[in-house]
């Protein structure tokens, strides 16, 4: 397997796949290893996750460029990503003794009833290449704080930091063979999806997301699928700072280069400040430095995908063909390298493919409307459901628009942001099931019950 760099399509490093037989190899060692790390303490399972957390702030310098250099993100966005998956096991390790301990429910002179929460035992981590380091520890880390023996599988697209993560986390304490990574793209993710684990936590689109989905069902063990979204986000009449709203809006549509799941994917803004949003918007895009991820200032780098270059061409084809205004952008940047410029479509509509299906990338469709029953209406058309977002100076007329919209998250004059303390969890196309918060801790568990009376 060839790991490209998506800057200068050089490549970085080949890396030999996983087999049928390496990985039961592999995961008889998590099946055999997995009850001795349950009988660890929880409080050092804790300790181990928290030196892990530390062992990233080491060497964040070095995880960061590696990460820059094989998904593309600017070096800057690189070390945010390492540093807010320390925040969420920061968050993890400080409740994992609250919501993982055995839970008394009730008890008198001769009846105690309690819940203890047991690892499920083997489960199956198949990551995503956007953000690994933040999509990873939602899953990993609460699943090795629970007790379970973890098989990794990081995208292809972003193997070398999967091996890093392998590295520290073995370097802070995790048993080898309580922590595998398989190598590999679809054919080892096949292999995975016929093993018998005990629980699939898988991150990605809808379309594979459905597949696994279907695939593991007659196993009867959990599969939470965090995939995709199409997050719409309202500017409402009543915002005072028009500028800042279009920058901090413009910021949650192109984070990343657009290539993460929460981020703001079509845009409708009350037409009382529409021109005034629109202009401040496009001049805010305008303003990004694009280039090599590793240059200073840099705000848009690579797709991380060559592919992804044909789909956003297309998608935008498809758009102006049917009446949408290009703004700015619209193109793939000439020479090496997965680039394309930032766009902002405008006349757009539902009949369009990039106000409905997922972009991924650095694009966006801006649309007016008259008020809010029209926002909420087109809002809701959609068969994607993680999160939406309102831009108002009244809380009250935000929550009660998003009170409508079926999404797991809603936003306030804010957008395309994660929370270790609340859940993450998808609706519809979205996923189910949930990661992060008391929730996520627990989603890697088992309860039992124990009536315990006294003889």
């Amino acid at each position: 397997m060839k790991i490209i760099n998506p800057a200068t399509e050089v490549v970085l490093q080949e890396i030999a796949e996983d087999t049928s037989g390496s990985i039961a190899e592999k995961f008889s060692q998590l099946k055999t290893a997995q009850p001795a790390w349950a009988k660890f303490s929880l409080d050092r399972r804790i300790n181990v996750l928290k030196r892990f957390s530390e062992l990233l702030a080491e060497h964040i310098e070095h995880l960061a460029a590696i990460l820059t250099a094989e998904v593309g993100k600017p070096l800057q966005q690189s070390r945010n990503e390492v540093n807010g998956a320390r925040a969420r096991i920061q968050w993890l390790t400080d409740h994992a003794g609250r919501y993982l301990s055995e839970e008394e429910m009730s008890r008198d002179e001769k009846m105690a009833e309690v819940i203890r929460y047991e690892p499920l035992g083997v489960v199956c981590n198949i990551s995503a290449w956007n953000y690994p380091y933040l999509v990873g520890t939602n899953v990993f880390v609460p699943a090795l704080l629970a007790g379970n023996a973890v098989m990794y599988k990081p995208s292809e697209y972003s193997t070398l930091t999967g091996l890093q993560i392998e590295r520290l986390l073995k370097l802070a304490g995790v048993p080898d063979e309580v922590f595998q990574v398989a190598i590999g793209g679809k054919e080892v993710g096949e292999i995975l999806l016929t093993t018998d684990f005990d629980g699939y936590y898988f991150t990605g689109s809808y379309k594979t997301g459905q597949y696994i989905y279907e695939k593991v069902a007659p196993k009867m063990v959990p599969c939470q699928c965090e995939l995709g979204g199409k997050d719409p986000l309202y500017v409402a009449d009543d915002i005072s700072d028009i500028a800042a709203v279009a920058a901090g809006t413009a910021d949650g549509a192109f984070y990343n280069n657009g290539q993460s799941c929460c981020a703001v994917e079509r845009i409708y803004v009350h037409e009382k400040v529409y021109d005034a949003y629109v202009k401040e918007f496009v001049k805010e895009v305008k303003s990004w430095k694009l280039g090599l991820p590793t240059e200073a200032g840099v705000y848009i780098g690579p797709l991380s995908r060559a592919s992804q270059v044909q789909f956003l061409e297309n998608q935008i084809d498809e758009a102006k063909s049917k009446g949408a205004v290009v703004l700015t952008g619209g193109k793939r940047v000439a020479g090496k390298g997965y680039f394309f410029e930032p766009t902002v479509l405008v006349n757009v509509n539902h009949q369009m493919e990039i106000m409905r299906e997922e972009s991924f990338g650095p694009v966006i469709g801006i649309m007016k409307v008259s008020g809010d029953e029209e926002a909420i209406q087109l809002m809701k058309d959609t068969a994607y459901g993680l999160t939406a977002a309102v831009y108002s100076r009244d809380e009250k007329r935000a929550t009660d628009i998003l009170a409508q919209v079926d999404a797991g998250t809603g936003y306030w004059n804010c957008c395309d942001r994660v929370s270790a303390a609340l859940p993450w969890s998808g609706r519809g196309h979205s996923g189910f099931g949930a990661t992060l918060s008391h929730a996520g801790l627990r989603a890697f568990t088992k309860p039992k019950s124990y009536h315990l009376r006294k003889a």
